[in-house]
């Protein structure tokens, strides 16, 4: 099921007459081009299929007139195996994730030479991530040790190894580098003893993994779980001997595609573009049958049947999701008065209504719904994830809206959650309290949306939410979640410059640099972090390096506080001007009159069609707004709160 593919649908009949054509126009891209192209992708491809999507994404890359849509990112891999499987599946995975991927493939077996060697070709291509494709059998762990002691030695002289490539290449990479963990040999030496004597391969090969999750943990670097992936599959299908001993590939040819698929999932995470948002279909989805037609008693849903059981697992499964963090929404045909029924009255219901942020339930097509809940939402339609039982609605959300994720799900409702969580929509590289809330804080936010359309005047709606800005240095508790946003944080970002947390942290111990982190509280809730700015200090000048915003806040005046908290920062260090820059990206075009909307002057252009504006601080009078401001990180004493 994992290793097929098996949550997307079968690829197109005509899927070389589709590609012959998008290759002929990636020059100059029609309409619609990039809706086309992730319509193509998101099939459940072979290797050769996804080799040539590999060079359609080449040509469209090298068009120079790819749609805005696209990410683009410059990946490195080095590894201990052959390499050249890895290239083409991870760039033909991309395009289903919105990302224009260019694999730059290190030499085989030489990851540690390519990582000292500062003027090779890897440290010169201006990476903006690198993967470490590390195999059980280089690293010296495939075979049993002779002592503990040795054991130890092993496990230690491989995490040096891989530390070592790392290091070596940090400086040469903008942002991530992915580590792999390594699938257990399969041969038992001492049998099921083999969990137990510290000594066998297999537990070395644990004690190994567990300290490379430990590293990731740190935010070093990011770990990418393809032992998990190899065990969940089944180690007798993953690893492939003979391959190995003929051409040192890592693993069996046929499990290249969801490899690719794995890889591209967690570089898009990594720009951002993991989905935030779970869609429900009710009938047949959530429950079996139809609650217009058998009522509140005659669904199948709770314990004591198999068919009930499997739609409370599926409840289950929505639930933890949301409490890790992903948004809820109803997306159904039917009376509204009757999907809520279960909701409210059904005693083995697990979701209850207020887990569901947004609950669309009429007779409008679904595609007309998904757009009006990412409205709702304040999220691109592209942040959603649709679970439907039927087939055809299905087919028409896809026809539709190509940027919805929409799985192909099976007869057997059982396994609905098993497809749903393996197709690793809702990929994390790092996890935070915020993350937690993330639900919650979209569910406040569609009751502000309420509640803004009832008040028709949003001074007095601003006013009525009893905000409270806090401005807070970055440090250690804020500092993995600033990591994150600086990270996936497209639109609202004024240069989507990318930095690690270890970047950041060396930031803040610089007293040129200023960081500050900004959340926002209101009467519905925490927005949790919502600004992340960072200055430097330059003559005169404060430049500001990196000003990010998340939407959720648009409009409520809290770019006006964080530029009132420039200023001040500008001038406790004795600037005379602010200096912003805007770097156009292919997502943050709503910001291009930013700098302009707040009273700066246009001061020149870069190369890149970059904008340079400037602020003289001595025309600067601080504004009067609907919040609270509680700053503590100007580094001199704070002045008195603003109402």
């Amino acid at each position: 099921m994992l290793s097929d593919l098996a949550w997307l649908p079968a690829p197109s009949a005509d899927f070389r007459e589709r590609l012959r054509a998008l290759r002929a126009e990636a020059a100059q891209p029609g309409e619609a081009y990039y809706e086309r192209v992730l319509t193509l992708a998101t099939a459940a491809l072979d290797e050769n299929q996804l080799g040539q999507l590999a060079r359609l994404a080449g040509s469209v890359a090298e068009g120079g007139a790819a749609p805005a849509q696209f990410g683009r990112v410059k990946l490195g891999v080095v590894g201990d195996g052959t390499l050249s499987l890895l290239a083409p599946v991870i760039a033909g995975s991309g395009l289903r994730h919105g990302l224009l991927v260019d694999v730059v493939e290190g030499a085989y077996g030489s990851a540690v030479q390519q990582a000292m060697d500062t003027f090779g070709p890897l440290h010169r291509a201006r990476l903006d991530m690198l993967l470490v494709a590390s195999d059980v059998r280089a690293l010296g762990l495939s075979r049993a040790a002779d002592s503990l002691a040795d054991a130890e030695a092993r496990v230690a002289g491989a995490l040096a190894q891989l530390k070592m490539v790392v290091d070596g290449f940090r400086p040469s990479v903008g942002a991530a580098i992915l580590v792999q963990t390594v699938p257990p040999p399969i041969e038992p030496l001492f049998g099921s003893f083999d969990r137990v004597e510290p000594t066998s391969s297999y537990a070395m090969v644990t004690a190994f993994n567990a300290r490379l999750a430990a590293w990731a943990s740190e935010g070093q670097v990011v770990l990418l779980d393809i032992a998990r992936l190899a065990e969940t599959i089944g180690l007798e299908r993953w690893d492939a001997p003979r391959h190995w001993h003929a051409s040192k590939l890592p693993f069996a040819p046929e499990m290249a595609p969801v490899y690719g698929d794995v890889v591209a999932r967690t570089v898009a995470a990594l720009r951002g573009r993991a989905k935030k948002c779970l869609v429900l279909d009710l009938d047949n989805t959530l429950w079996g049958g139809v609650i217009g037609d058998d009522g509140v008693a005659g669904i199948q849903l709770g314990q004591g049947s198999a068919a009930g059981e499997a739609f409370l697992a599926i409840q289950q499964t929505a639930l933890e999701l949301r409490r890790r963090g992903v948004v809820l929404a109803v997306c159904s045909k039917n009376e509204e008065a009757a999907a809520l029924l279960p909701f409210r009255e059904h005693p083995e219901m697990v979701l209850k209504e207020d887990h569901i942020a947004v609950f669309q339930a009429n007779w409008t097509d679904k595609a007309a719904n998904l757009r009006a809940i990412a409205e709702t939402l304040n999220i691109g339609i592209d942040a959603l994830v649709f679970l439907d039982d039927n087939p055809a609605e299905r087919a028409q959300v896809r026809r539709e809206l190509p940027v919805v994720a929409v799985p192909e799900l099976p007869d057997e409702p059982a396994l609905y959650p098993r497809l749903l969580m393996a197709a690793g929509y809702f990929e994390a590289v790092a996890f935070t309290q915020d993350d937690r809330d993330r639900a919650a804080m979209y569910q406040a936010n569609a009751a502000r949306a309420a509640a803004v359309q009832a008040s028709g005047d949003l001074d007095s709606y601003l006013a009525s939410l009893d905000m409270v800005c806090t401005i807070r240095p970055v440090d250690a508790v804020s500092r993995p979640r600033v990591a994150q946003l600086i990270n996936k944080s497209n639109q609202f970002n004024l240069t989507t410059r990318r930095y690690t947390e270890a970047q950041v942290e060396a930031a803040e111990r610089d007293p040129d640099r200023h960081l500050a982190q900004i959340r926002l509280v209101d009467r519905f809730g925490d927005n949790g972090i919502i600004c992340v700015l960072i200055g430097e200090r330059r003559g005169d000048a404060l430049e500001i390096d990196t000003w990010l915003m998340s939407c959720r806040v648009l409009g409520r005046r809290v770019q006006e506080a964080a530029l009132d908290h420039l200023v001040r920062v500008a001038r406790t260090a004795g600037a005379r001007q602010l200096v912003g820059r805007y770097i156009p990206s292919p997502k943050n075009a709503m910001v291009a009159g930013h700098y302009a909307s707040l009273g700066f002057a246009p001061a020149g252009e870069e190369p890149g069609g970059t904008t340079v504006w400037t602020l003289d601080l001595a025309d600067y009078t601080s504004p009067e707004l609907p919040m609270v401001i509680d700053d503590t990180a100007v580094g001199a004493p704070t002045p008195e709160l603003q109402a």
